[in-house]
C-alpha cells in the first residue's frame, strides 16, 4: 500500500504554494490507490501557532482534501524522537555541538549551502541546555531515483556536514523529525517541492542509520515562483513563493469570493507558467 503525507508547518496561513503541493500529494497518491496522512510539522516552537494550525486544517477541508487518518503533530512526538536519538547514541554517532549558525557561516561564507565543518566532533562536549546535538554522517554517495527528475547522486557529508538533529534551544530539527516521522508512520512515497530535492540524500542516509532498509520513493514537483502580480514579487522570478506573499493566502482568496475549484485551477496554472 502506498502511503504519502501532506505536511504543512503552522508558521503562517495556507497559501497557493501549499495548494500546489496538496494537488500533487493527493493526485499522485490516489492515482496509485494509496493513502494520505496529514502531519502538522510544528517542530519550530518559536514560530508555530495554534491559530495557524486551525486555519490550515480548515482551508484544507474547504479545498476538499481529506486525510485517511486524524492529523498528527510533531510537538506531540518528542518521546519518539528521543528514542530514535538514543538508537544513534548507542551506535556512537551522536555528539554535542556548541557552534552558532553565525560561527558556522563564518568558516565558509560563500558556500551555496550552510555546511558544518565538524568543529565540535572531537570535543566530547556534554549534552545540556544551550548546546545542540549532531549526528555523524557517513562519507558516502547516496543514489536515488526521483519519479520526476530521474537518477540523483548526492554526497550529504560534503553538502551539509554532520546533521544538526536538535538545536541549541532544544527544538528538534526538520531533517531529523521528518526522517523519523516518515519511517515511524510507514510513509512510502514523499511528494514535495523542488526546493527540498537537495535534502533527500541526507534523509535517506539518516533513515538507514536509524535502521530503515528501504527508503521511500520521492517525487519533487515544480514550485510557484514570484512574479510582480504577487505581494513582495517585485524581485521577479527566481524566488520561491512564501507565506509572506499575502495575496496568495487561501483565506484572502476565500474572502474575495473565490471557489475552491477556482483556487486549485489557478494554482496549477501558475505552476504551468513557471
Amino acid at each position: 500500500m502506498i502511503v504519502s503525507r501532506f505536511a504543512p508547518a503552522p508558521t503562517g496561513y495556507l497559501h497557493i504554494g501549499h495548494v500546489v503541493n496538496a494537488i500533487y500529494v493527493w493526485g499522485v497518491t490516489r492515482a496509485r490507490g494509496g493513502r494520505v496522512l496529514v502531519r502538522v510539522e510544528d517542530h519550530d516552537r518559536r514560530r508555530s501557532r495554534a491559530e495557524f494550525e486551525s486555519a490550515l486544517l480548515l482551508d484544507l477541508a474547504w479545498l476538499g482534501f481529506a486525510a485517511d487518518e486524524p492529523p498528527v503533530r510533531q510537538s506531540d512526538r518528542g518521546a519518539i524522537y528521543e528514542k530514535a536519538l538514543d538508537r544513534l547514541r548507542a551506535e556512537e554517532l551522536v555528539y554535542a555541538c556548541g557552534c552558532s549558525r553565525g560561527e558556522i557561516l563564518s568558516v565558509n561564507p560563500s558556500s551555496a549551502e550552510l555546511r558544518y565543518p565538524g568543529t565540535c566532533a572531537g570535543k566530547a562536549l556534554r549534552e545540556q541546555p544551550g548546546v545542540g546535538v549532531r549526528v555523524r554522517l557517513e562519507r558516502s554517495l547516496e543514489r536515488f531515483a526521483d519519479l520526476r527528475h530521474g537518477l540523483q547522486e548526492q554526497r550529504p557529508s560534503e553538502q551539509c556536514g554532520d546533521l544538526l538533529v536538535r538545536d541549541r534551544d532544544g527544538n528538534w530539527t526538520y531533517q531529523f523529525a521528518v526522517t523519523v516521522d516518515d519511517d515511524e508512520q510507514g510513509v512510502t512515497l514523499v511528494v514535495r517541492g523542488d526546493d527540498l530535492l537537495s535534502s533527500t540524500g541526507r534523509q535517506i542516509q539518516l533513515a538507514r542509520l536509524l535502521g530503515r532498509a528501504e527508503p521511500p520513493q520521492y517525487l519533487h514537483h515544480p514550485l510557484i515562483m514570484k512574479t510582480p502580480t504577487f505581494a513582495g514579487g517585485s524581485g521577479g522570478r527566481g524566488q520561491k513563493l512564501s507565506k509572506a506573499d499575502g495575496d496568495t493566502g487561501i483565506r484572502e482568496l476565500r474572502a474575495a469570493g473565490w471557489t475552491s475549484s477556482k483556487v486549485m485551477a489557478h494554482a496549477m496554472a501558475l505552476v504551468g507558467s513557471g
